[in-house]
């Protein structure tokens, strides 16, 4: 063997090193899935080559918006001569990522966000004429959505009047500790800014702070009871049903806007389901697991504790789809257990799933089940990725603002320090759920099988009130309201103002306020009960605890927390929450 022949073989194996490394690394041989499991980058990719073969039209988008940037040059320049001339792009006066009137007032700034507008209608037009497939464009929507929010001026100093005039006050101070905060979140919280800052709040003491005690745990749940804070309480007993996507105690949020303490101190005997935060050990989980180690162990516990052999289900999002395919499992079994639902932006009809049915086409299923086969669970910090992008202004940029270009620290916030303690998702569940669910549709169409029983929808007659939230970017409150139409007993469908979480977590205020139609039947088309529906000044809440007082039976002394066969094993919270 010659020297050069020795020298290409050591060049191929060293080259075959390195692959290999990689695909180690990667976890994969596929690095594409991996980085990009959804599909964005190849979505993009089908609509640019479909562009590439329509040159007359990308012509015309492409022109327009250059003759736009040149007339909002003109019209800077004319501003920053003292003429009050308009723009050719039209801006929102309600955002408030441009509050400062520098936006206005400074030729710069004014052109920065004039530019960025007609930037994003020029994305939106030149794609608009891709010629894709339904799944593919939207896709590429939302992808363009990520793009023009990551472009915004207010995300660079040089466009941003507050970022600039912040660092002259400081002396430069500014700048140096969000260089700081950067280089921390890079190295500690997966390159993305904070939310919050760790310890503001405790699990146990500013959150998830109602009295109760753990009274049962299995591999899946812990339940708790809570401590009656009445003289009397109602008869039937009342299980709170919370997703496992995210820790339980957004329904035990804190003092004043915790939905479990509301129930108690309207004299009801609560408990609630904390799920455990998955490990590899339950990689091969399935729902039929969750819905026999979660609500139907959990009423079984309460049955025992309470001598009631039913209890009204309050869940909410995902939780509630499986309290509702509880009830649809105990009625398959004509056995008791449900004595009401409440529904709180929960999906049963899957059809039209929202945002985040981008996320769950078949191929970014399929690439989600091989990541996940590795650890045996999709990673918290996937989950919340997911649901940080749905709201990137809100969620991300304004953070990169205030943690990064600012230099100060998040505001406390309770609802984002729940919103940032993610869960895993064991791999099974996780793919069975978005297959069933969002891929089948199969709960809506009476096709699900869960611990061998066939769910129908229609022999769920219990009582039920659905709550939705009009600016639900999750369950989408037009998707809500078909799923409730599904339910064979009698439902009160209540629509509240804010989104999929702040619309829960709806204590009394001011700023409360939701709409609801008198009546048990919902028509068919969801615009009729919109036009029929009264608007009131006042949370949910006020409405729903009425509602629910006539279906809770009698009152009378509460019971012992926990029993003999179920003693008390911690106090609330308890120990999963804290995983």
């Amino acid at each position: 063997m010659t020297s050069t022949e020795e020298s290409l073989t050591r060049v191929r194996e060293t080259a075959a090193e390195i692959v290999s490394g990689l695909r180690e690394l990667l976890g994969t041989d596929d690095m594409l899935p991996r980085l990009d499991p959804v599909g964005f980058g190849a979505a993009l990719r089908r609509a640019a080559f479909s562009l590439a073969g329509r040159p007359l039209p990308v012509a015309r988008v492409t022109l327009d918006y250059c003759g736009g940037t040149g007339r909002a040059a003109v019209a800077s320049v004319l501003r920053a001569a003292g003429v009050d001339v308009p723009g050719p792009a039209e801006v929102a006066d309600d955002d408030r990522r441009y509050r400062d009137p520098a936006y206005t007032s400074n030729a710069w700034f004014y052109l920065s966000r004039q530019q960025h507008v007609l930037f994003a209608g020029y994305l939106r037009a030149l794609f608009d004429h891709a010629e894709v497939d339904d799944r593919t464009r939207a896709k590429v929507d939302f992808a363009l959505g990520q793009i023009i929010d990551a472009t915004a001026p207010a995300n660079f100093p040089m466009t941003n009047p507050t970022v600039l005039k912040r660092a002259f006050d400081t002396g430069g101070q500014s700048l140096l500790h969000g260089l700081r905060n950067m280089v921390r979140d890079l190295a500690t919280n997966q390159g993305l800014p904070r939310q919050v800052t760790p310890g503001q709040f405790t699990v146990g003491r500013e959150l998830a702070a109602t009295p109760g005690k753990v009274v049962f745990r299995n591999r899946l749940i812990e339940l708790i009871q809570y401590a009656a804070q009445t003289d009397t309480v109602h008869q039937v007993p009342m299980l709170f049903s919370p997703p496992w996507i995210n820790k339980y105690y957004v329904m035990d949020l804190a003092p004043g806007k915790s939905l479990v303490e509301w129930a108690v101190k309207h004299g009801h005997t609560c408990f609630m389901i904390s799920y455990r935060n998955p490990d590899e050990s339950l990689r091969d989980v399935g729902m039929a697991d969750y819905l026999r180690e979660g609500p139907l162990a959990a009423l079984e516990v309460i049955e025992e504790i309470t001598g009631e052999p039913e209890a009204n289900m309050v869940a909410l999002c995902l939780g509630g789809t499986l309290a509702t395919a509880t009830a649809a499992w105990l009625a398959a079994r004509r056995r008791p257990g449900v004595a009401s639902l409440t529904l709180m932006n929960t999906l049963l009809d899957f059809e039209v799933p929202g945002q985040l049915g981008v996320f769950a086409d078949p191929d970014a299923v399929a690439n989600l089940s091989r990541l996940m086969r590795r650890d045996g669970y999709l990673p918290a910090q996937s989950m919340k990725a997911t649901f940080d992008a749905l709201r990137a202004t809100d969620l991300v940029w304004n953070y990169v603002v205030n943690d990064w270009l600012l230099g100060a620290d998040p505001a406390p916030f309770d609802l984002l320090t729940w919103n940032a303690d993610s869960t895993r998702m064991p791999a099974t569940m996780q793919t069975e759920y978005l297959r069933t669910c969002y891929l089948e549709n199969q709960l809506a169409k009476g096709k699900m099988e869960l611990a061998g029983e066939r769910l129908d929808l229609s022999d769920v007659q219990q009582d039920a009130y659905v709550i939705t939230a009009e600016s639900d970017h999750i369950a989408p409150w037009h998707s809500v309201y078909t799923g409730a139409r599904l339910l064979a007993g009698p439902v009160r469908f209540v629509l509240s103002n804010s989104g999929h979480i702040a619309g829960v977590v709806n204590p009394p205020s001011p700023k409360s306020r939701h709409w609801c139609a008198e009546g048990a039947d919902l028509p068919a088309d969801v615009a009729d009960w919109r036009a029929a529906a009264v608007e009131r000044t006042a949370s949910w809440w006020t409405d729903w605890t009425p509602w629910i007082e006539t279906r809770a039976g009698r009152r009378g002394r509460p019971p012992e927390l926990g029993s003999a066969a179920h003693p008390p094993l911690a106090d609330a919270p308890g120990s999963y929450v804290h995983a």
